[in-house]
């Protein structure tokens, strides 16, 4: 793990250009033969905004917490969009230090993602693995789950075979908590 607690300062410029886009996501998707469905939407920034928009999308819907500790490990957590995850105590489960929200620029750097659009698809963006993909159990039991492909003006649902061979792919371990026993199952 990368430790990047001097990587950027908050005042720091936002200098890469990552390395896939939405097109380029979907386009690695295709070529992965993993099956997907993309809705186009207005722009969404907090779960509470695309409510109204998700009620006719079927599956699981995210929140996607981008999280640094004190020893400066980055973290993205995945989960459903009523999971409750208490961030005082999740780094216990973690095995981590206190973790707070890492900033915009870490956010691109490692994800290539901005304020409003994290999501799991963004792991293809961290080829190093500097940041822990933790996924939520409801999550990890829904049939379909429904992420941001790098931009909060879309949606794409994913069954979860269609998900698990994604990170595959991308050679993620396995890091699951069920949030509510506050406990790694796998």
């Amino acid at each position: 793990m990368t430790d990047v607690t001097d990587a950027l300062s908050p005042d720091a410029p936002i200098q890469t250009v990552p390395a896939y886009d939405r097109n380029s996501l979907l386009a690695y998707l295709a070529a992965h033969e993993i099956e997907q469905t993309t809705h186009d939407h207005p722009a969404v920034f907090r779960v509470e905004e695309g409510l109204e928009l998700k009620a006719d999308m079927p599956g699981a819907h995210t929140k996607n917490l981008f999280l640094k500790d004190k020893k400066g490990r980055l973290w993205l957590i995945s989960a459903a969009q009523d999971t409750v995850i208490d961030l005082k105590r999740a780094h216990k489960v973690l095995g981590s230090d206190r973790l707070s929200f890492g900033n915009e620029q870490l956010m691109w750097q490692y994800l290539g993602v901005r304020p409003g659009s994290v999501t799991a698809l963004g792991l293809i963006n961290d080829p190093d693995q500097s940041v822990t993909f933790v996924l939520d159990r409801a999550l990890w039991e829904a049939e379909i789950v429904n992420f941001h492909p790098l931009v909060n003006t879309a949606t794409t649902a994913l069954a979860q075979a269609d998900f698990r061979r994604f990170l595959e792919t991308l050679d993620r371990p396995e890091f699951v908590v069920d949030f509510e026993a506050m406990e790694r199952i796998v």
